[in-house]
């Protein structure tokens, strides 16, 4: 974030060691262990190194240092020193900056400041070398095949990846920076001359407009800034730490923001139905791939809706048909139907919660204890009807069937809503609560794109397109909802 004019920052001073001085003033020098200063003499003139310890390659640094010690063996002195040691700097990436500020910055981030006495310019040299894990397959987009690399928290390795696909010469990576004082970095990661130059536009003035002390939440507090969505609890951008999924979206014509740390790449802008599709049904044949959509497509809306049908027939047990009647709690408990029902979806949640707070070891320990002890026991003292347990787990299951995790915390916070609704108005409730619903997904906008799309508006050509999974070859036209400056994926056919 650039609060200032470039012009009245304050330059770098000529003497080393007033620059050493500020550093040790400002930025921490001789009290943070891992600000460091490496001081070296070339053809008589002061050179000062500047770095961070943990985020440098050490090696870079001392293959520099070696080389440039020995110009004092084999260059005369010059009193033009520093076009020297620019000249002989064995790296592919030198760049100069003339403020304090910007060398700050540069060396905070993990380069090294090389400045040489007598010159108000710093040799600013990537050899960063960040800490972090290696690409592995993501937890939660796993695929039977398919690639298993996956996006990790280096900023640099998640655009040497999306680059790996994307050969392109008109693929570009913008990089900003957020934060008074974090100062991360940020990636801007889009086509030029397929995604929409608008789009591309206002996402980069929102991330600039960002004035904050620092992004620790990463991903999700730039989403927030994004979209200003409030309490809404549906995603308006896709989250995925799958290579594959961010770089087919990019030759659709999206937008992604990589924001380091986060392994998490922001896809902008989506629908309601992005958050339904996996990279499953691309790994498979057409056929399957639309199969495997379908039951996905079951699960979802079996996480939505059973439960408050069921519960309305419970209520209400003349609305089934005569061939249903079976359906419907075969005992009567003194707990109500609705208490028992929130009480086991509260009661897997506390599950999903444990799971992702105890060890992997104590994990298998720990189902066991809720399948056999808590919800057998429970059934047998008549805390719950059977019925309530196998609807509740139907729905539950339904809940982890839904490739995206927001859209499925979203969808059962509006099941409970729905619940409540139809044990207070029953069948109107149930029917004015669905409507409300789906208005309620229909006034949604992510970035200007219409929520529902293609469902509403309705494009029936993108809509079969949603339901049917459809074979590569096939599929010659870019989502419109995008508006990309390209419509073909492919050369139509004479």
């Amino acid at each position: 974030m650039e609060k200032n004019d470039l012009s009245t920052k304050k330059p770098i001073p000529e003497r080393v060691d007033e620059l050493e001085a500020y550093f040790k003033s400002r930025v921490g020098l001789g009290v943070s262990f891992d600000l460091g200063v490496r001081k070296i003499k070339v053809l008589k003139k002061d050179i000062h190194f500047y770095y961070i310890s943990g985020l440098v390659d050490t090696s870079y640094i001392v293959q520099i240092m070696e080389y440039l010690i020995t110009l004092n063996d084999t260059e005369r002195l010059s009193s033009k020193v520093f076009d020297i040691v620019e000249n002989r700097i064995v790296h592919q990436q030198v760049m100069k900056v003339k403020t304090i500020d910007e060398m700050v910055d540069m060396v905070l981030s993990g380069l090294i400041g090389i400045v040489v006495d007598g010159e108000p310019i710093a040799l600013i040299v990537d050899v960063r070398s960040y800490p972090g894990r290696q690409p592995a397959e993501p937890d939660t987009e796993k695929v039977v095949r398919g690639s298993r690399d996956g996006y990790v928290e280096n900023i640099i390795f998640n655009t040497a990846l999306t680059r790996r696909r994307i050969r392109d010469e008109r693929l570009r990576f913008e990089m900003l920076k957020v934060g008074e004082r974090g100062k991360t970095d940020i990636a801007l990661a889009y086509i030029e001359g397929l995604a929409n130059p608008g789009l591309v536009d206002t996402i980069r003035q929102e991330i600039q407009s960002i004035e904050v002390d620092g992004i620790t939440m990463s991903d999700k507090t730039v989403e927030e800034y994004l979209l200003h969505q409030g309490y809404n609890p549906y995603p308006l951008v896709r989250f995925t730490e799958r290579v594959d999924t961010g770089a087919i979206h990019l030759l659709e014509g999206h937008v992604l923001i990589i924001v380091d740390t986060s392994p998490s790449v922001i896809i902008t802008p989506t629908t309601f139905f992005h958050h339904t599709q996996h990279a499953e049904e691309y790994r498979q044949a057409p056929l399957v791939g639309t199969f495997l959509r379908s039951v996905r497509f079951l699960g979802i809306m079996s996480s939505l809706f059973l439960l408050p049908l069921w519960y309305l027939y419970v209520l209400e047990p003349h609305l089934l048909p005569h061939n249903l009647e079976f359906i419907g709690p075969n005992k009567h408990t003194h707990i109500p139907m609705l208490v028992q029902i929130i009480l086991a979806d509260l009661g897997i949640e506390f599950l999903r919660i444990a799971a992702i707070h105890t060890p992997t070891p104590l994990a298998t320990a720990m189902g066991l204890i809720a399948a056999v002890m808590i919800g057998q026991i429970a059934v047998s003292v008549g805390l719950f009807t059977a019925e309530v347990i196998l609807y509740v787990a139907i729905a539950a299951v339904g809940t982890f069937a839904t490739p995206s995790y927001e859209l499925s915390v979203a969808n059962k916070l509006v099941r409970w809503a729905l619940l409540i609704i139809v044990a207070i108005f029953k069948l109107p409730g149930l029917v004015i609560g669905c409507t409300v619903f789906l208005l309620f997904l229909i006034s949604n906008r992510s970035l200007n794109t219409p929520y529902m799309w293609p469902f509403i508006p309705f494009n029936p050509p993108a809509f079969v397109h949603i339901l049917i999974r459809r074979p590569i070859p096939g599929s010659i036209y870019r989502p419109s909802i995008v508006h990309p400056r390209d419509r073909f994926r492919q050369p139509p056919k004479e």
